[in-house]
């Protein structure tokens, strides 16, 4: 979905969709990061910072909580969150009754023109989730996270049967000749099929301006079955609904079967804790 400035818009858009998806027979269903707003981080503007909520005084997230349990489905919602004195993008899992389950904080932080997240979010602290909603273990990252084939290994070792990512990303300001939505969903393709996972993407669309940068997001969110393949896929500048179902008895068979996690060796992979590689 595309946004405006107008809070209230957005969250009944929203609403609708999720109404839309939900008498489609969706019972996880995933709004793109942030979308109460336009992206706000593509401008290094403080009065942004006004944003951040404390989760227990954000209306949108009690909302969504009522919606949950009308329509029994999960969420994660996508939200700015105020913690004391710190700030986070951070993702507030809602279960199929209604309860808030936990929340999980955007662990990778970006930083380049017109994506000036560090400006805005600590890294987050809460390590990688997964929750045992009513319909299933879902994992869930946030956009740059999808980045990282590690996160998306976390979550699958911690359970996950669906792993999810909420996005926003479009156009590169520093080169707009630059389409990288390709490599976007390779990307989390690999981590499908590495881990014999379906895996999930909501971006949004639209032009965006802001008082310096402004950004075409090329939507193209998508679902990739347990191979990899993408089995749904929404288009760069529509406002749309797209499904897919699984059958999650089948692919566990298969990830066992298939043996990527059984001849895994985590005493070899001691390069991986540090940022240069060095195992010493």
């Amino acid at each position: 979905m595309a946004m405006s400035e107008n809070i209230s818009d957005n969250v009944a858009k929203a609403e609708h969709y999720v109404r839309e998806a939900a008498a489609g027979g969706s019972r996880i269903i995933l709004i793109p990061e942030l979308f109460e707003g336009e992206y706000f981080c593509k401008d290094l503007v403080a009065e942004h910072l006004k944003r951040a909520l404390p989760l227990d005084e954000n209306p949108t997230i009690a909302h969504f909580q009522q919606i949950a349990k009308e329509l029994n489905v999960v969420f994660p919602l996508s939200v700015f969150e105020r913690a004391g004195n710190a700030l986070f993008n951070t993702v507030v899992m809602v279960d199929a009754d209604g309860s808030r389950m936990g929340i999980y904080r955007k662990s990778h932080i970006p930083d380049g023109p017109g994506y000036t997240e560090k400006y805005f979010f600590s890294p987050g602290d809460t390590g990688f989730r997964v929750w045992n909603t009513q319909h299933g273990r879902v994992g869930v990252g946030i956009c740059w996270d999808q980045w990282f084939p590690e996160a998306a290994r976390a979550m699958a070792l911690a359970g996950a049967q669906c792993i999810i990512y909420p996005t926003a990303i479009g156009s590169e300001p520093a080169d707009p000749s630059w389409d990288s939505s390709r490599h976007w969903q390779r990307v989390m393709q690999g981590h499908a099929a590495a881990n014999i996972i379906p895996v999930m993407a909501a971006n949004r669309v639209g032009h965006e301006k802001g008082s310096t940068t402004e950004i075409t997001f090329y939507g193209s969110s998508f679902i990739a079955d347990y191979t990899g393949e993408i089995v749904a896929e929404a288009g760069r500048d529509t406002e749309e609904v797209i499904s897919a179902e699984f059958d999650v008895a089948a692919i566990e068979a298969l990830r066992t079967s298939w043996g990527l996690f059984r001849d895994r060796r985590p005493d070899l992979y001691g390069s991986l804790l540090s940022l240069d590689g060095n195992v010493e």
